[in-house]
């Protein structure tokens, strides 16, 4: 266990006696992380969306881009909400002028969702040039650097994925004990 000395105020909560230069790159992750997320907020704002409004909005430019057919089920699953939360989420869309609905065009009986055209342009205005910089930053890597980051970034994914999958199993846990020891009293 590390001792609160062992920690630097550079550092956050990384213990010295790593290289700077790891306590560098992850401070930089951090940064990266908060001009990230004052973005989207940023994003929502001028879009006047919340961020599951966003998340599905970009997931059906994409799903266009791509030629697919998107069905609210696809949205729900995406999202991993309800189907009457998608339903709502789908209004909200619809009434802001970001989506529209359609019959499906072989099964008569469903519908499909579709990013209208003032929204594509609108997401293309306020995050393009931001993404052009982005995209030019990247082109700048070599082959190798490029799988440098790629390699680094998976293995950040992995560690927070993994961190989340025993927080769930951890709540797991204390419910299955909460739930026996209610039994237990009965």
């Amino acid at each position: 266990m590390a001792h609160p000395e062992e920690f630097s105020a550079s550092g956050y909560w990384y213990p010295d006696a790593q290289s700077a230069s790891t306590v560098d790159v992850l401070n930089m992750l951090r940064r990266y992380r908060g001009a990230e997320t004052a973005m989207r907020a940023r994003t929502r704002v001028s879009m006047g969306m919340n961020e599951t409004d966003l998340m599905a909005l970009r997931f059906l430019l994409k799903e266009q881009r791509a030629q697919r057919i998107v069905r609210p089920i696809d949205i729900a699953r995406m999202l991993d909400i309800s189907t009457a939360s998608t339903t709502t989420l789908i209004d909200r869309l619809e009434k802001g002028g970001h989506v529209r609905r359609e019959p499906h065009p072989t099964d008569r009986r469903a519908g499909v969702v579709v990013p209208t055209v003032s929204s594509d342009e609108e997401v293309k205005e306020t995050l393009g040039a931001m993404h052009r910089r982005m995209l030019a930053l990247v082109d700048e890597l070599s082959d190798q650097e490029r799988a440098i980051v790629t390699r680094f970034l998976a293995g950040m994914t992995s560690a927070i994925e993994e961190a989340s999958d025993l927080d769930q199993e951890l709540r797991d846990v204390i419910r299955s004990h909460g739930e026996n020891s209610d039994s237990a009293e009965d």
